[in-house]
């Protein structure tokens, strides 16, 4: 018997039963036709008996690609860059909002002509009306598309023709339009603009934060640093330090009698700074 997968062993057994190579029946065949195997997984190839390729020996491969998906839009839309190929230079934004635009409600029965959705009319709108001409109008496609590219070429071409006008009619009364050399200049400059305004802004900031920054004078008669030391003896002498500015130091005869005057002991603050302060 020819090696086959275990699912497929009674299906061999029967046919050679009825090739007559097999003359008595098996035991266990009745039981497996009432409780068959489980079957083949779904993209197994089933096996059919009057196929002829299982005799020749060329079995065909089975296809288990997904067909294409093909949508009418996408034929009209081909042709139609390819009979207008510098439309597709025209810039068209593909930033999209945070909620899908609304159909437009103009389609349909309704959509008779491409002037219909506006006088300047982008590339997808004709190959929609045309579409539409097809499936609503019930129109041979060629010919809905024959039209939709007539009315397209019409309603650009007179859009052409007002914006020539226009311009005319504003450089008549003064009006100066740079050229693409001018605006590409003047964005070079806005760049080193805001390159060196960027600059000025730092300079400012790192001012405002020196501003705040302690000065000192080097003339103001402090000396050099003695690690606390004249505070001290002076503080054991009983003078006590004022921070009032504009005071005048006090001689040792001014500090007896203030003392005999006004006897006071020293803050628990003045304590901790002189025991920071302390060699």
């Amino acid at each position: 018997m020819v090696r086959r997968i275990a699912s497929q062993v009674h299906k061999q057994a029967a046919r050679l039963m009825r090739a007559n190579y097999i003359k008595k029946e098996p035991v266990w065949f009745q039981a497996v036709l009432e409780h068959p195997p489980l079957p083949l997984p779904p993209r197994a190839p089933p096996v059919r008996e009057d196929n002829p390729s299982l005799f020749s020996g060329k079995a065909r491969k089975p296809k288990t690609e997904p067909l294409p998906i093909i949508y009418l839009e996408d034929r009209v839309r081909r042709q139609f860059f390819r009979d207008h190929p510098f439309e597709a230079f025209r810039p068209v934004s593909i930033v999209e909002g945070r909620e899908v635009e609304d159909e437009h409600s103009i389609r349909g029965e309704v959509w008779t002509r491409l002037a219909q959705r506006g006088l300047n009319p982008s590339p997808e709108d004709a190959v929609c009306f045309a579409v539409n001409l097809h499936k609503s109008h019930k129109i041979a496609l060629s010919i809905a598309y024959t039209r939709a590219v007539a009315e397209y070429r019409s309603l650009r071409a007179g859009h052409d023709f007002a914006n020539t006008f226009a311009r005319l009619e504003a450089e008549a009364y003064g009006t100066v339009f740079p050229s693409e050399i001018d605006r590409t200049f003047e964005k070079e400059d806005a760049v080193y603009q805001s390159a060196d305004r960027k600059v000025e802004l730092d300079r400012g900031a790192l001012l405002a934060r020196k501003r705040w920054k302690a000065i000192l004078d080097v003339d103001s008669g402090m000396g050099e640093f003695d690690r606390g030391q004249q505070y001290t003896r002076l503080w054991k002498q009983g003078i006590r330090p004022t921070y009032l500015p504009g005071d005048e130091p006090v001689s040792a005869s001014e500090a007896g009698q203030s003392m005999e005057q006004e006897p006071a002991a020293p803050s628990p603050e003045f304590i901790k700074i002189l025991n920071r302060n302390r060699p």
